[in-house]
């Protein structure tokens, strides 16, 4: 999965700038020992919702969505699959036959009520269990255990000039948006 990874130095120019690792060396042994005692402890879990997945539609267990780490660099961000298929199809078309959805696609990036969601995904993000792989992510160094929320290319073009801010530290698993609130919480 390393091989994904790219450089986003010429989409966001402060990404190549060196900045000096926030916590060093303690943050990541702290990183590496919690996702590894998370891994062994939440493997029952992790197993069962992989099998609910696959077993649900038979689709791929895993989606690793595009997000900017650290230094501006691109990863999959692993979740469990919580969407059908062919959800940019069916995205496109309940958009296109509903304006009021369209409106607050455009303006948030998000759905209330998203039909691309299977049944067992929609239990999966009610619970956040969807994100239980990111402990992989966190294995291989694209993410810390607590950092800000792993955003997509639109959303850092959304911080203006303090996405530098952004780029000096790893996205966590776990951090102030996750708990202040998530959807609700502004970039401000």
């Amino acid at each position: 999965m390393r091989d994904v990874a790219k450089p986003a130095d010429a989409d966001f120019p402060h990404a190549g700038i060196d900045f000096p690792p926030i916590g060093g060396l303690l943050k990541r042994s702290f990183d590496i020992a919690g996702s590894l005692i998370g891994l062994v402890a939440l493997s029952p879990l992790f197993v069962m919702v992989a099998l609910l997945v696959k077993f649900s539609d038979g689709g791929p267990i895993f989606y690793g969505h595009s997000r900017i780490g650290r230094g501006g660099r691109i990863f999959p961000c692993l979740k469990f699959r919580t969407m059908v298929q062919n959800g940019e199809q069916v995205l496109a078309a309940y958009l296109a036959a509903n304006p009021d959805a369209k409106a607050e696609w455009i303006a948030t990036r998000k759905l209330k009520n998203d039909p691309r969601v299977t049944r067992v995904g929609a239990v999966l993000r009610k619970l956040s269990l969807d994100e239980l792989p990111q402990i992989i992510n966190i294995l291989q160094g694209d993410m810390s255990l607590v950092g800000p929320r792993p955003v997509v290319r639109d959303e850092l073009e959304i911080y203006g000039s303090s996405a530098v801010y952004y780029l000096k530290s790893r996205p966590g698993l776990t951090g102030l948006w996750q708990v202040s609130g998530r959807n609700d919480v502004s970039y401000d």
